[in-house]
């Protein structure tokens, strides 16, 4: 009876614990005059702050595509889900677009993760941007493609983006810069230093993936989360649900970005300790990636080392790669 326990636990681990087997996929770069292509995974969209977002690709440099399928609503899901992975499936597919950034977050993009076609993602990589409800897309084309992915702004928000959030994007999308993060307001949690490939996502979106064949793996991992509305508890109940499922085991980094509306900073921060008290690993607070005015463009997949006792974060390699040559 003891051993059938410990297979049914070592089951259940696994997920949480499990390495990424293969090398990432780095996505080509986007350059100057290249076709965006906007898809909606989620909630439907205000006309408006969409409007304001593509006029800001437009003067970034970038072309966009907006199909007429974009714009369906469904109750509070934009369009029927066979509708929204359709219109991912198209645009990995199309050799036209370049990138692929999400009009939006909010709620129903975990329903489109069995209605994609990952072997064709990954014979196609390329960009995919976005955060939120988004990540549960990012974290699946990882997890499924080995293809890294990028949190950053949504159509609906770029608009409204300052110059920090827009410049890392231009970094991480279409130069051949490595980014570098150093927080203006960074605050180390607990001291130390280690290096990983970076996972980057919404706290609450992270953790309705457990238990799914979509949850990206921790082991060896730089973990970087956010949220936005939660109480204390919630947030509380939510890392030790994700400490009881074994995904702090072998985690090599903890940063915290923008924790908006979520109670007392300290008091967070003094959740955080308390839960990971037993691994001595580098935690970081105060980047600017999330719901608030920045959210600097994030490579999920990408090797990085974080610093919290100099509170910085920094990455080995540029994000893309151009001039026909993939790096190693």
């Amino acid at each position: 009876m003891v051993a059938i326990v410990k297979k049914r636990s070592d089951y259940y681990l696994e997920p949480c614990m499990a390495k990424q087997k293969q090398k990432p996929i780095i996505p080509p770069r986007l350059s100057p005059g290249d076709t965006v292509g906007i898809v909606a995974p989620a909630s439907p969209f205000e006309r408006k702050t969409f409007n304001r977002g593509i006029a800001a690709l437009h003067t970034l440099g970038y072309r966009t595509l907006v199909t007429h399928d974009l714009f369906l609503k469904n109750g509070y899901l934009a369009g029927s889900d066979l509708q929204r992975a359709g219109l991912i499936n198209r645009f990995f597919a199309d050799g036209t677009v370049k990138a692929i950034l999400c009009a939006k977050g909010g709620f129903g993009s975990l329903r489109v993760l069995p209605l994609l076609d990952y072997t064709l993602i990954r014979q196609n990589p390329k960009i995919f941007v976005g955060f939120s409800d988004i990540t549960a897309l990012l974290a699946a084309l990882y997890r499924k493609c080995n293809l890294v992915t990028f949190h950053g702004p949504v159509v609906t928000t770029l608009g409204e983006s300052d110059k920090k959030t827009k410049d890392a994007m231009l970094v991480a999308l279409s130069s051949n810069e490595r980014l570098e993060i150093k927080p203006q307001k960074g605050i180390t949690v607990q001291s130390g230093s280690a290096s990983g490939p970076v996972l980057a996502g919404n706290l609450t979106t992270l953790c309705h993936l457990l238990g799914t064949p979509y949850a990206p793996p921790f082991t060896g991992h730089i973990l970087l989360i956010e949220d936005r509305g939660e109480t204390l508890y919630r947030l509380d109940r939510m890392l030790t649900q994700m400490k009881l499922a074994g995904c702090f085991k072998g985690l090599a980094g903890l940063a915290l970005g923008s924790f908006e509306g979520c109670g007392s900073e300290e008091e967070f921060h003094e959740v955080v300790r308390n839960i990971f008290r037993e691994y001595a690993i580098p935690i970081l607070a105060g980047l600017d990636m999330g719901h608030s005015p920045s959210n600097i463009t994030i490579p999920i997949g990408l090797e990085a080392t974080l610093d919290a006792a100099q509170q910085w974060l920094g990455f080995h390699k540029p994000a893309t790669w151009s001039n026909g040559v993939s790096p190693e």
